[in-house]
């Protein structure tokens, strides 16, 4: 497909978050950035929450990745879910009582002010690097569709993708993301069905055939019993329940959606609706996967192999819709890749500033003039430092969705730990203890993670996460107040 039409699309798709950002942000507050005044209709809220949750990362790697870990994704969702019942039953009470703007100061509440300020600094490095990630991915098949033919280098690509989404979450932050990324979910979702039918018709299938072809590949296998194997049943849907809860409910860039809400049983239908539609879509997306490489199999598409393995997998989506597909699919990935590319990042900025303005600079007794300095200055500030952990990972192979989960692991877990013993106990720490806990606690989760790997051949996968939360959870125990007991 010509590069210069895929340009006039992105460009098309720009101006229409630019018109939405233009409307959305009459008659704006100084909270509006970060509240979205409360005022967001939660139907709204769900279906742009599944964009957001499932970015680039989803539309590229859970289609490419069944080829070596089948459908043992979906034990990971089925935790999801459970996950994100707590989300609405514990969570959102709790955040709707106390009025939170930054969801982290529930920790000042309930601990004091350093494990507060350390809660919050989690966020920012999970957040900045799973941001980066995410982006990363879309920067790079828009290079390959687009800026690679106009001679345009990728640091560059990467910098443009961030001033366009600058320019339309500046004025209104979250307020604006809610609607965008609804506009986002309906483009992702529809590149996806759009391919499905495409490869359908390719290979003369009906309806009915095309669904017992999927369930009759040899990649459709649900369930891992293999105790050993990262992808067992128990590890992945423990650590389903967990990152849900850790990377939705503990993250400012999701439930600062969910608190636009105007009442908590709205916030909770919000959770609810959404959980159950993003476990579809994500079934969805696994189910194109097993098409894309029957369409593969079928048209002797060959595709690099190492150590027994797919490699690259993230390339075969971009790699057919753009090459194989025909122009309607093109169309409709480039659409999906770039609202991806955008709702993965811009609600990310939005609460990335948000939680170091609110936890950190304290600008809530500021002046109308203040804040806005500040929050451009920080808005400013974590663009940069997610352009820089792009260009640090620009070479990374493999999937990107096991990376994000796994990085996930170290730097969740601490944060995980701290909102469970806050929840479920009345135990009060030593607070200037905290920092050196939640950061030599990762570092210890990982030598043990190794030392299980090489010495028993036993892969702890994604429940790293508990481990971590677990180690953080005793030792924050063992520092507790003496006059507790």
């Amino acid at each position: 497909m010509n590069s210069t039409i895929i340009l006039l699309i992105i460009i098309s798709y720009f101006g229409v978050l630019m018109l939405i950002s233009h409307f959305v942000s009459k008659n704006t507050s100084d909270d509006s950035f970060y509240t979205g005044d409360r005022k967001s209709p939660w139907q709204v809220v769900a279906f742009g929450m599944i964009g957001a949750v499932m970015s680039g990362v989803t539309f590229v790697s859970i289609p490419g990745m069944v080829s070596n870990n089948y459908f043992y994704y979906l034990q990971f969702v089925f935790g999801n879910v459970v996950g994100y019942i707590f989300i609405t039953y514990v969570l959102i009470p709790i955040y709707y009582n106390l009025q939170l703007v930054s969801i982290y100061s529930y920790l000042e509440t309930r601990f004091g002010s350093r494990t507060y300020k350390t809660g919050s600094l989690f966020f920012l490095i999970s957040q900045s690097f799973g941001a980066a990630l995410r982006l990363l991915l879309a920067a790079k098949i828009l290079q390959y569709a687009v800026f690679d033919a106009l001679n345009i280098p990728f640091f560059l690509t990467v910098i443009i993708i961030l001033i366009l989404i600058w320019m339309y979450t500046n004025k209104s932050g979250i307020k604006t993301i809610v609607w965008t990324d609804t506009l986002q979910t309906f483009f992702l979702l529809m590149a996806a069905i759009v391919s499905i039918f495409i490869i359908k018709d390719s290979l003369n299938l009906s309806f009915s055939e095309t669904i017992t072809s999927v369930t009759n590949h040899k990649y459709f296998k649900v369930f891992n019993w293999d105790f050993n194997s990262g992808s067992n049943f128990f590890k992945q849907f423990i650590s389903g329940i967990l990152i849900a809860v850790a990377m939705v409910g503990l993250d400012q860039n999701m439930m600062q959606k969910t608190l636009t809400c105007k009442s908590k049983k709205e916030a909770q239908r919000n959770i609810l609706t959404f959980s159950l539609f993003l476990a579809l879509a994500q079934f969805l997306f696994l189910g194109l996967g097993v098409m894309l490489y029957l369409y593969a199999e079928k048209f002797g598409i060959q595709l690099e192999i190492e150590n027994g393995q797919f490699i690259h997998t993230d390339n075969l989506f971009p790699m057919l819709s753009l090459g194989s597909f025909g122009t309607v699919a093109a169309i409709s990935f480039i659409l999906g890749i770039t609202a991806a590319s955008f709702s993965s990042v811009d609600s990310s900025l939005t609460a990335l500033t948000t939680s170091f303005t609110h936890d950190f600079l304290d600008i809530t007794h500021k002046t109308s003039k203040e804040k806005k300095r500040l929050k451009n200055y920080v808005l400013l500030g974590f663009s940069i430092v997610i352009f820089i952990i792009i260009m640090l990972f620009s070479g990374s192979k493999g999937d990107v969705i096991t990376t994000i989960f796994k990085v996930a692991g170290y730097t969740y877990g601490p944060l995980l730990g701290l909102y469970l013993l806050g929840i479920f106990t009345k135990i009060r720490i030593k607070d200037k203890a905290v920092p050196y806990i939640c950061v030599l606690m990762p570092l210890l989760t990982y030598y043990i993670n190794y030392i299980v790997k090489v010495k028993f051949s036993f892969d702890l996968g994604f429940m790293n996460i508990l481990l971590n939360a677990c180690l953080t959870i005793l030792c924050l125990i063992l520092i507790r107040n003496k006059n507790d007991e």
